[in-house]
């Protein structure tokens, strides 16, 4: 999982440590010991530091005394970097996470973040300078990624029953097989949950659909092919109200999202039925076209999640990083497999612990 995003990283982590080995070897003492630090604090004189580093035409940056320099470079075995340290590496660091699928705006979010966290900061050097790239990483990506916390539990308990959630995307990326997912994921969790086959467009979405109920022994409630999508699910609605059911998890049409008239029945079927959340639903593997996807069904009919299918299968991660930020919603769950366990509650945590390796 995400092997290729783990490579690309290595740029950015290679290049920063170049500099921290620059800096650390740059200013060396001359007759000094931990036990005089503040004498040779005070005598700058016994210390030979680099050239001067030039501020034309660039922002003023944060101001770092000559003795917190020499203090942190000699005695306590620390790094401090200047913003003009981190072009090279904030480089190869933006250039990492565009090559791995993360939206622009996304990949000059982490960036700044990784900025605000090692700019004038002392860093502590342990045996693998490496190991400061990757904390400043990580710290940036959980900054992002915990931006739109969700707890997918705590709503449906808390929510009037049934609860009614409506899922939409394209065909193809495991949709259908997410809502059986999430039926399987309720339903082992005490829930009673009733399926809706919204997706009246094909027959084949129909009898798809119809097999996972089977399977999961659940109510499913179907009209003829080409029917009123939005009827079908007023009356899974209405047979959830009668048979005292907590959910109802409806399907939807998954043609093109540039087809006109799919939007405009999607804005239907939220008219009419009303849904407490809609999910969409897509492949991490589709990358920058899954975050694309999202936000123009964001925009036709606000989503309020997201669930990523074969996360397993992705090596590069993007549309993981990138669709909560694009979208403003969070992500709630990750599909890692074929089967009805393999549904992985969404956690900033976890998906940064695996793309870190």
């Amino acid at each position: 999982m995400f092997k290729s995003f783990k490579e690309k990283l290595s740029g950015f982590k290679d290049s920063l440590s170049t500099k921290i080995r620059e800096k650390t070897t740059a200013v060396k003492p001359v007759n000094a010991s931990p036990a005089k630090e503040g004498a040779a604090a005070s005598q700058p004189e016994a210390i030979q530091p680099t050239a001067k580093p030039t501020n034309e035409g660039t922002k003023p940056e944060p101001k770092i005394s000559f003795a917190q320099k020499a203090r942190a470079l000699i005695f306590e075995q620390e790094v401090i970097l200047s913003e003009k340290d981190l072009t090279n590496p904030l480089w190869e660091l933006e250039m990492a996470l565009l090559e791995s699928d993360v939206a622009l705006p996304v990949a000059e979010e982490v960036v700044k973040a990784v900025k605000e966290e090692l700019v004038g900061h002392k860093k502590k050097i342990g045996a693998d300078t490496g190991d400061i790239a990757e904390g400043a990483l990580k710290s940036a990506l959980l900054k992002v990624l915990s931006k739109n916390s969700f707890d997918f539990d705590e709503f449906v308990r808390d929510r009037e029953k049934p609860t009614k959630i409506l899922f939409v995307g394209v065909n193809g990326t495991g949709k259908t097989t997410s809502i059986a997912k999430v039926a399987r994921y309720l339903k082992d969790r005490g829930y009673s949950v009733v399926l809706a086959a919204g997706d009246t467009f094909r027959a084949g979405a129909i009898e798809q659909i119809e097999i996972h109920a089977q399977k999961l022994d659940l109510k499913l409630i179907k009209h003829k092919t080409g029917g009123d999508p939005a009827a079908v699910i007023f009356d899974a609605v209405e047979y959830a109200k009668a048979h005292n059911k907590d959910v109802v998890l409806a399907d939807t049409a998954g043609r093109l999202h540039t087809n006109i008239n799919l939007m405009d029945q999607m804005r239907k079927i939220v008219r009419v039925t009303d849904p407490d959340m809609l999910i969409f639903v897509d492949e991490a593997i589709a990358g920058n076209d899954a975050v694309e996807r999202a936000r123009l069904f964001n925009e036709a009919v606000p989503i309020d999640g997201t669930i990523l299918t074969k996360t397993d299968a992705d090596a590069k991660g993007g549309s993981a990083i990138s669709i909560a930020y694009i979208t403003g919603k969070p992500v709630l769950f990750l599909g890692v497999g074929q089967d009805y366990p393999d549904l992985v509650k969404f956690d900033a945590n976890w998906l940064v612990d695996r793309l870190m390796g």
